[in-house]
C-alpha cells in the first residue's frame, strides 16, 4: 500500500464512488469542490447557492449545498439519505453517493457502497482515525469495494502539515492491515480550498501523488479487475405471437441482464438448475446480432437446442458453474424498524430468482464500531451479522468477495411487500 502510487490507467467508463466519513468531515463539501472545479454546476444553481450562504452569514460559498438536497438536513447540517450526483468530466463519467456519516444510517451506507467501484473515506486532519472512520472502513470491506482512497481533509487547519498527514497514514495502515484492506491511497487535501481535489493548489508542494480526480480519472471500474465467470439470470422468456411473420413462430429469446463475464455466439453454455447443455446460437440487443456481449449489457440470447427456461434459471458457461444450494451462509445487513423473526418465514431474492427462506442461526453479530464479535438471538435495525438461511429452492451462487451479482441477495417480508435485509453471501 503507497500513499502516492498510481492506479492502473484505463480508458473512458462509468465510475461509482461513494464518499464517507464522520460527521462533520467535509463529505459534501467535497463532492461541491469536485462539481465546482470541474465546471458541471448550472450557472442557476450557484446563483441559489451563493444566495444561502449569504443567509448563512458565510464568506465563501457553502458547496456542501449541492448535495444536501433535503430541507431537513440543511436544517440539522447533517446528511441523512443518501444523496446521488452525477457528473462527467470529458475523460469518463461518474455517478456520486454521499452517504450519512450517522451510526443510526448503517443501512444507508451499505445499500449505496453495494455498487460503488471506489469509496473514497474523509478524515478530519485535526482529529485523526476516529470510531466512525473505522466502522465506514470496515463496511466498506464487507461490501467488497475494490479500491479506497483516504482523504485527509482541512489540511488547512493544521497549517498543511506533513508530519500531521504521516501520522495519520501510519495509524490508518495499522488498522488497515487488521481488517485485510490492501488497496488504499492517502490524499491530503482541503476541500473547502481546492488543494488537491481538482487543482493541486499552492500549499501541499511536499505531496508528489495524484490529486483525488487524477486518481477517479484513472482507476479500474468493476468487471474488469479480473476474468470473472459468465453469469446470465433469466428475467424473461420472449415468444412473439406474430402470425403476419413467419420467421418469429419460433423464436424464443432468454432476456436478462449480463451480471458478470461475457458470452459469444457458438459457445457452450449449461443452464441451471436443470443442468442441460447447448450452445448459444445467437446473442441479441433490441433484435440486432451481437458477436459478443459484456457485463451490465441488457441482452436475448438464442439457444440451439429447446430447452424449458424460464424465469429464475440461469444460463453459464459449461465448465464454469456456481454453488447451486439451499443453504447459505453470508453477512445479513437488517434494514427494517421490525427486528428479525427467527420463527418467520421470509423471501429471499437472488438475482432473478426467489425462494422462501427460515433463519437457521445466528453465528455473530458485528459491533461495527469495536469491530468485536458478539453473541446474538435477534437482529434490529442496521444490525449486520453472520447468518446461516435454509431456502426452500435452490439458488445458483457465488461468494459476494468473488462476484457482487451473484454473491448479493435481498430479504423481503412478504406481508408488507417491503425489504428489510441485504446479505453478501460466504
Amino acid at each position: 500500500m503507497s500513499a502516492i502510487e498510481d492506479f492502473p490507467v484505463v480508458d473512458n467508463g462509468l465510475l461509482r464512488f461513494l464518499t464517507c466519513g464522520s460527521v462533520d468531515d467535509g463529505k459534501s463539501t467535497l463532492i461541491g469542490r469536485l462539481l465546482y472545479d470541474t465546471k458541471t454546476i448550472l450557472a442557476d444553481t450557484l446563483h441559489a447557492i451563493a444566495r444561502t450562504s449569504k443567509k448563512r452569514g458565510m464568506e465563501v460559498m457553502d458547496l456542501s449545498l449541492l448535495t444536501d438536497g433535503l430541507q431537513a438536513e440543511r436544517e440539522q447540517g447533517i446528511t441523512i439519505d443518501v444523496a446521488y450526483r452525477y457528473f462527467t468530466t470529458g475523460t469518463r463519467k461518474y455517478i456520486i453517493a454521499d452517504a450519512p456519516g450517522h451510526e443510526q444510517y448503517t443501512r444507508n451506507m451499505v445499500t449505496a457502497a453495494s455498487t460503488a467501484d471506489l469509496a473514497i473515506i474523509l478524515i478530519d486532519a485535526r482529529k485523526g482515525v476516529l470510531t466512525q472512520t473505522r466502522r465506514h472502513s470496515y463496511l466498506t470491506h464487507l461490501v467488497n469495494i475494490p479500491h479506497l482512497v483516504v482523504a485527509i481533509n482541512k489540511m488547512d487547519l493544521v497549517d498543511y502539515s506533513q508530519d500531521v498527514f504521516n501520522e495519520i497514514m501510519k495509524d490508518y495502515l495499522d488498522f488497515a492491515a487488521k481488517l485485510g484492506i490492501e488497496d488504499v491511497r492517502f490524499i491530503p487535501m482541503s476541500a473547502l480550498n481546492g488543494d488537491m481535489v481538482v487543482d493541486r493548489g499552492e500549499r501541499l508542494g511536499w505531496y508528489k501523488g495524484p490529486t483525488l480526480i487524477d486518481l477517479l480519472e484513472t482507476v479500474t471500474a468493476a468487471h474488469v479487475e479480473h476474468e470473472e465467470p459468465f453469469r446470465f439470470p433469466v428475467q424473461y422468456v420472449c415468444r412473439p405471437q406474430d402470425s403476419a411473420n413467419p420467421e418469429l413462430h419460433d423464436y424464443r429469446g432468454f432476456m436478462g441482464r449480463v451480471e458478470s463475464g461475457n458470452i459469444s455466439i457458438g459457445d457452450a453454455v449449461t443452464v441451471l438448475p436443470s443442468g442441460r447443455e447447448t450452445r448459444v446460437k445467437d446473442v441479441q440487443v433490441m433484435g440486432v446480432s451481437l458477436p459478443t456481449a459484456y457485463a451490465e449489457q441488457s441482452i436475448a440470447i438464442l439457444l440451439d437446442d429447446e430447452i424449458d427456461i424460464s424465469r429464475g434459471d440461469m444460463i453459464v458457461k459449461t465448465g464454469e458453474l456456481p454453488i447451486v444450494t439451499k443453504q447459505i451462509d453470508a453477512m445479513l445487513c437488517w434494514l427494517s424498524e421490525s427486528p428479525l423473526d427467527p420463527r418467520r418465514k421470509y423471501l429471499v431474492r437472488h438475482t432473478t430468482r426467489d425462494s422462501k427462506a427460515m433463519l437457521a442461526g445466528i453465528e455473530f453479530r458485528m459491533d461495527v464500531n469495536t469491530m468485536e464479535q458478539q453473541p446474538a438471538e435477534k437482529l434490529g435495525m442496521n444490525d449486520i451479522a453472520k447468518v446461516s438461511l435454509k431456502l426452500a429452492q435452490p439458488i445458483f451462487a457465488d461468494s459476494y468477495a468473488a462476484n457482487r451479482g451473484t454473491g448479493a441477495f435481498i430479504v423481503i417480508d412478504e406481508s408488507s411487500n417491503n425489504t428489510v435485509g441485504a446479505g453478501m453471501i460466504l
